[in-house]
């Protein structure tokens, strides 16, 4: 991050999400960092004392929190469908409360993006259609403490009840998030994972009412809104997207998938989580390096069709938060990496003080090291 002389007070301007009144625009993202205690992939208070950290953000959304056994593709992620699952995450919105702080649960499912490893009695991960991922690795357990990356397995379709099984396991998923303590969830609808895979042209093949149209590729979305906006209230509720407009090789990149017409894809599923009313539009944009931003189309469409708050993030500066606020264009601003190695950003951000950086080595699995052990900063 950038940090010249500037005026950074506009991300610090007063603003609401839902019920909730935001101390700065500055968010804490979902980050995936695989420190969930084993057997039975539990929040634990090592995860407690990181999130209570970085209560200083505007809020907070978790790492991505699989809603059932399937939803996992990756080692010692954590879960909210177990009663020791959502004791843990107790620890944690506590711990957050206590500093003041406002967090919200990420709901993920993988779907095809898994292996049978991960996966109850080692069967074949689920997906809308049996195509198996390509261009991403999973992360697998070969020991206590220790994993491996290995390519997807090749999953199996859905049935068509088996769909609405699925949107009430969302449902009964944010229902133990509230459980826990959380103030409202996220919906993990980006990154090729689960719902992706039923929106995106390239991954569903189906041919019942969740398949064929944009109409109806969309049809799985607008139903876990609905059924999750039931349970939590849509002024609880955000819905992350990753709208690609190009790709890359780099093989360490997992965003998601190019639609041949992603314009038109995002803002009918704008549209939809418009309708709907609901807090929050989170928008992840391409993040390695030189990656284009967003066409300005596309923000001017994005804003235009959703009333909520939006969200963007990907390797954003402070410059590019400032220029994106100013436009009009967005309202909070996510900050991965920085907010991995710095658990004082917002102030870091607002003094312009140096950053630390984070340890590329220790993002995943692991002990404190690398984790809760980051520096706040002191201006002695």
């Amino acid at each position: 991050m950038n940090q010249t002389t500037q005026d950074n007070s506009p991300l610090f301007s007063a603003t609401t999400l839902g019920p909730y009144t935001l101390k700065n625009r500055i968010v804490m993202p979902p980050l995936t960092r695989s420190r969930s205690t084993q057997p039975g992939n539990i929040a634990n208070d090592l995860m407690a004392t990181y999130y209570a950290q970085r209560a200083s953000a505007g809020f907070m959304v978790t790492e991505g929190t699989q809603i059932e056994p399937r939803g996992q593709g990756y080692a010692w992620t954590p879960g909210i469908h177990s009663a020791a699952q959502i004791a843990g995450w107790k620890k944690v919105t506590q711990a957050v409360h206590a500093k003041g702080g406002i967090i919200f649960a990420q709901l993920w499912h993988v779907g095809r993006v898994s292996h049978t490893s991960l996966q109850p009695n080692e069967a074949a991960p689920i997906a809308p259609s049996a195509i198996t991922a390509d261009n991403v690795k999973v992360f697998i357990e070969t020991g206590p403490g220790t994993g491996a990356l290995s390519e997807p397995s090749t999953p199996r379709a859905l049935t068509t009840e088996e769909v609405g099984e699925l949107v009430a396991m969302y449902a009964q998923a944010a229902r133990n998030a509230l459980e826990a303590g959380f103030d409202g969830v996220e919906l993990h609808c980006a990154n090729g994972y689960l719902v992706n895979q039923f929106i995106s042209q390239h991954t569903n093949q189906r041919d019942d009412q969740y398949g064929g149209s944009l109409t109806n590729r969309l049809r799985f979305l607008q139903e876990i809104v609905a059924a999750v906006s039931a349970v939590v209230g849509p002024e609880r509720l955000g819905v992350r997207f990753a709208p690609l407009f190009s790709s890359t090789d780099e093989t360490r990149v997992y965003l998601g998938l190019v639609e041949s017409d992603p314009h038109t894809t995002y803002i009918e599923a704008i549209k939809i989580l418009e309708q709907a009313g609901i807090a929050y539009l989170s928008i992840a944009e391409a993040d390695w390096d030189n990656a284009p931003d967003l066409p300005e189309q596309f923000y001017q469409a994005a804003r235009a069709q959703f009333s909520g708050r939006i969200i963007y993030a990907g390797k954003y500066t402070v410059e590019k938060a400032l220029r994106i606020l100013n436009q009009g264009y967005g309202d909070l601003f996510a900050f991965g990496r920085p907010f991995i190695a710095n658990p004082d950003l917002p102030t870091r951000i607002k003094h312009q003080w140096p950053l630390n950086q984070a340890d590329a080595a220790t993002m995943y699995g692991g002990t404190d090291i690398g984790y809760s052990d980051y520096s706040s900063y002191t201006n002695s």
